[in-house]
């Protein structure tokens, strides 16, 4: 049975203090938290609901991987639906991993550098970052190491002992991997296992630093696990396979890894969104063979509806097209929507926001920033924006906790006096509804990925 999240109305308040602090920090930044996103989810419980059950399909049985895509255009939510399907992950023993595309330094056709950045953003319940990698690997080695002791008659202190690890973590991985495991691969995890051995640290970091993508590498590490060059584009999705064995292997229930923003690809020149574009199609493919592996992809409707993104290639349409009967939508099929915020939506953000903000004088701030007060709070911003509700969300919050900061602060502040949209939610809506580019037809050919 499918484990359905608890969204929290009134367990918001056993929420400790700190971490009140940080949500309400990490929001009046205009960013979205790491935790405590079920203090103040809204209208998003039927697509957390889906994501939970792809966890428990991934992680159990066959564990085959599987792929969904949330579509919602700005300020539905989608980095806050991502984040806090991230942090439910985690909490079940995944790892999880974060990437949002960027023309400037995260361009998805260039996987090998999204490859990296998914190493660099590994995160656990413990760790971070190629630490996961680390932690990974050692419980791994250890586990190994107490099966032989229990099976085979050997001791730590015999010297067969550490080859015997080797020759079993060596056969581990050629088995779960067939085809898959490259040769570099197992000579990387090797040599960390012996340099862990051996107590060089600088040496076993390195090493660990190949093989998340980095391009920094010592030339002696490299000579001490006899491989050459760096993972490119092509052997990217081979290695990543590769450490996802080794999470199975280790005891983590699998991976998730969102992707944000894939719509940047459609600013892209043609032949580099072709690239990206076949790229996807071909993880789609592929993603059962990732055992264990969740991998959510974010875009704009453009992103998926026009011919510059996933509807100019028609084998890739053909496989996540989004499908709308009436105004019924199923859950399951492989795009999730994420709808705009209404003005009952935002009242109850604004409520459990209110009743989440760490104050010493808590009766006044319930007293001024009343439900009355946030009804017409909540309607100079949906007037203000003219209905263009999508891009309310973050401004509108930053508003209300610069409220609330006011009225903590200042015991004179009437906040009735000032309900006016402020300068910088009118400069918000004028860059919101700036005009996307025209999109075009394009052919797309295969290409190497």
């Amino acid at each position: 049975m499918v484990q359905k999240v608890k969204f929290l109305g009134s367990e918001k308040n056993n929420m400790n203090d700190e971490t009140k602090k940080m949500i309400i920090e990490q929001l009046r930044k205009g960013t979205v938290p790491e935790e405590g996103h079920e203090a103040f989810a809204v209208g998003v419980e039927p697509v957390i609901n889906e994501m939970i059950r792809n966890m428990d399909s991934v992680s159990t049985g066959e564990k085959k991987g599987n792929i969904k895509f949330l579509r919602g255009n700005y300020g539905c939510g989608k980095t806050f639906v991502s984040k806090y399907a991230l942090s439910l992950a985690r909490e079940k023993g995944f790892v999880t991993s974060f990437v949002v595309v960027s023309p400037n330094d995260t361009q998805f056709h260039n996987f090998q550098v999204v490859y990296h950045k998914i190493c660099q953003n590994f995160q656990s319940e413990s760790s971070k970052s190629v630490g996961v990698i680390a932690d990974a690997l050692d419980r791994w080695f250890g586990m190994i190491e107490e099966t032989l002791l229990k099976t085979e008659n050997l001791s730590y202190d015999d010297p067969k002992f550490d080859e015997a690890v080797i020759n079993r973590f060596e056969t581990e991985l050629v088995s779960l991997l067939k085809d898959d495991v490259s040769q570099d691969f197992l000579s990387v995890i090797r040599a960390y296992f012996l340099a862990k051995q051996e107590g060089d640290i600088a040496k076993s970091g390195q090493l660990l630093s190949w093989l998340s993508g980095s391009p920094n590498v010592s030339a002696q590490a490299k000579k001490f696990a006899g491989i050459k060059g760096e993972i490119d584009s092509k052997t990217a999705l081979t290695y990543l396979k590769g450490i996802l064995s080794i999470f199975n292997s280790a005891g983590y229930k699998g991976l998730m890894i969102i992707i944000d923003e894939m719509e940047t690809i459609l600013r892209e020149r043609r032949d580099v969104r072709e690239k990206s574009m076949t790229g996807l199609r071909q993880i789609t493919d592929a993603v059962e063979s990732f055992r264990g592996s969740l991998w959510v992809f974010t875009g704009t409707e453009e992103f998926f509806d026009s011919p510059k993104g996933v509807k100019g290639l028609q084998p890739l349409h053909d496989r996540i097209g989004f499908q709308k009967v009436g105004e019924y939508v199923s859950l399951k099929q492989a795009q999730l929507e994420l709808k705009p915020a209404n003005d009952d939506r935002l009242l109850s953000i604004s409520i459990r926001l209110r009743d989440l903000y760490p104050s010493e004088n808590k009766n006044r701030i319930n007293e001024v920033i009343s439900n009355d007060f946030l009804k017409k709070f909540v309607g100079v911003y949906t007037d203000g924006f003219k209905g263009q509700l999508g891009v309310v969300p973050r401004i509108f919050i930053r508003g209300l906790i610069n409220i609330l900061d006011l009225v903590a602060e200042h015991e004179d502040f009437d906040p009735s006096k000032e309900l006016k949209l402020p300068e910088d939610a009118k400069e918000e809506l004028a860059r919101a509804s700036k005009l996307a580019d025209d999109s075009q037809e394009s052919p797309y050919a295969e290409v190497a990925f």
